[in-house]
């Protein structure tokens, strides 16, 4: 099977050299690594304050924090995660791997996706300069439901003008994603043939550029209440609270499929690889993600069964529908692993964790789906436990499959194996024993988003298991930042293709040059690196 020489391996311009380069680069390559330690250093903020949260909560009384402070912790934990963590974790992946897994030289606008990064930061420390005000950071929850984020002091404006900074960056990455996978595709690369991940970034641009402008214009109506004197959310003066609500989940249900559907390309793609089986049903994955990608947009009132304003019928049939697609990808996960040679490596240890751990959020999701159920458990930990078997159970236990998947192809050395088996099991226990006896504590009533508790009502013993489950986290994400750094101070000994990889990254050098290839293997199927791996075993029996 022949290779195709690149177009541009001709006209490939040299390597950027020293840091001042990575501030002005628009390499994909290198704008994708960026997003990943500008996510991961926010990771290590948002973190510090969910270990203060818990040091707060592993016993009764106030020990650290009086009630306001802690309302500012709660609420830049969930927003650093969401916003700045989780989905730029996934953008970074698809910067530096779009364009290689498509055989395209670059993002189709390089320029706008080094705006798209760089709009990150800045909107990051705009939310966080909150703390330096007279009043504090932002307060509300990353929700912000009116009327108290009408109320608090200048931390809320900074808030909201960060949060309007990151969306913009969002919604321009959304659109360079969309032309890039539509137009730039190498020869042979029909949409039938490409990789699973491109799919699931083409999904997630989708959802962003469709759902993401209308919080920014909720976000646009909260700070003309608080500065112009409109009232779009003031009932005194004819506004209306519950428009709010419409408006955010209208943008916040769409986007836990944002948050997620770059996790299922990343899983389905290691699954495959180290079963040593093509995917299941790879028509069966495109069609699921699709019918996700519309499904997503008539499910938003769920979140709103407890305030009386909302069809409860429709939107509980809606999301049991959603559920659908998704179970039909556990199953197909699933009969890829079936009788599979598998290979326990880092990658996949990570993959299975994801399986097991979004399956307890994805039922505890149907649960909730219904509104006898949801009245119960509305505003307790029991949303809380949901929300990060989704999150972080599912979408950064992805992450770190992508990590140790794709570490050798970005940096041309593998992390350490041991290590990361450590690290993988440190990190599975310490989650379970964070957020399983949060189910627990929201049956037994304990509302979320509070500093204090009772000593009488049965919530102190499992507070202190999930307070130590979470130290039990940052020594798991400690030994992953000591893999790291060891790591990257070996020598590039990775070969090109460590895994066996099947999508067209492999296909390159590890690190891949400039140019991303110096030429390109024919498009015959989805699993070309697979395809003129075979042919040359072929050549040479």
């Amino acid at each position: 099977m022949a290779l195709t020489e690149s177009p541009t391996a001709q006209l490939a311009p040299e390597p950027e050299r020293g840091w001042k380069s990575w501030l002005t680069t628009t390499d994909h390559k290198r704008i994708g690594i960026l997003y990943l330690i500008n996510s991961f250093a926010f990771f290590v903020v948002a973190g510090v304050f969910a270990l203060l949260m818990r040091t707060e909560l592993a016993r009764p009384g106030t020990q650290i924090f009086a009630p306001h402070a802690y309302n500012q912790l709660f609420t830049l934990h969930g927003t650093l995660m969401i916003f700045l963590v989780i989905f730029p974790l996934l953008a970074g992946f698809g910067n530096y791997f779009v364009p290689l897994q498509i055989g395209a030289l670059d993002m189709a606008f390089p320029r706008i996706n080094a705006l798209s990064f760089w709009l990150l930061p800045v909107g990051g420390l705009t939310i966080l300069s909150g703390f330096l005000t007279k009043g504090g950071g932002a307060a509300a929850g990353w929700t912000n439901y009116p009327p108290l984020s009408e109320q608090l002091g200048t931390g809320e404006d900074l808030w909201l003008i960060g949060l309007m900074i990151v969306g913009t960056a969002s919604i321009l990455g959304g659109i360079n994603f969309i032309v890039t996978i539509l137009r730039m595709r190498t020869p042979g690369m029909t949409m039938m043939r490409m990789p699973v991940f491109t799919w699931s970034i083409l999904a997630t641009s989708l959802l962003v550029v469709l759902a993401a402008p209308v919080l920014t214009a909720g976000l646009l109506m909260v700070f003309f209440d608080r500065q112009l004197g409109t009232s779009f959310f003031v009932p005194g003066n004819g506004g209306v609270v519950i428009l709010w609500q419409n408006v955010f989940w209208f943008f916040g249900h769409p986007e836990v499929y944002m948050l997620i559907l770059g996790a299922w390309g990343i899983v389905t793609e290691i699954v495959s690889v180290f079963s040593g089986k093509p995917i299941f049903s790879y028509r069966g994955v495109v069609l699921s993600f699709l019918l996700i990608t519309a499904l997503s947009f008539s499910v938003w009132a769920h979140h709103m069964f407890a305030t009386g304003a909302v069809e409860l019928p429709f939107f509980s049939v809606t999301t049991e529908l959603i559920s659908i697609p998704t179970g039909v990808l556990f199953f197909i996960w699933l009969a890829t692993l079936w009788r599979g040679r598998l290979r326990f490596e880092p990658p996949m240890l990570f993959a299975l964790g994801f399986i097991a751990m979004f399956l307890i959020g994805g039922i505890d999701g149907v649960w909730a789906a219904s509104p006898a159920m949801d009245f119960a458990i509305h505003d307790t930990y029991w949303v809380v436990a949901h929300l990060h078997y989704v999150l972080f159970g599912g979408t950064l236990f992805g992450v770190f499959a992508g990590m140790f998947y794709w570490f050798p192809k970005m940096t041309g050395r593998m992390l350490s194996r041991p290590l990361g088996i450590w690290q993988f099991w440190l990190q599975i226990v310490g989650f379970n024993l964070t957020f399983f006896p949060m189910h627990i504590l929201g049956l037994r009533g304990m509302p979320r988003r509070i500093a204090d508790y009772p000593p009488d009502v049965g919530w102190s013993f499992l507070n202190l298991v999930s307070s130590v489950g979470a130290f039990v986290i940052a020594i798991a994400m400690l030994l992953f930042f000591i893999n790291l750094f060891i790591t990257l101070r070996k020598p590039r000994t990775a070969p090109d293709d460590p895994w066996g990889g099947n999508t067209l990254e492999w296909a390159t050098t590890s690190p891949p040059p400039v140019h991303n290839f110096d030429a390109v293997p024919p498009i015959r199927s989805d699993r070309p690196v697979y395809d003129l791996r075979m042919a040359g075993k072929e050549a040479s029996g």
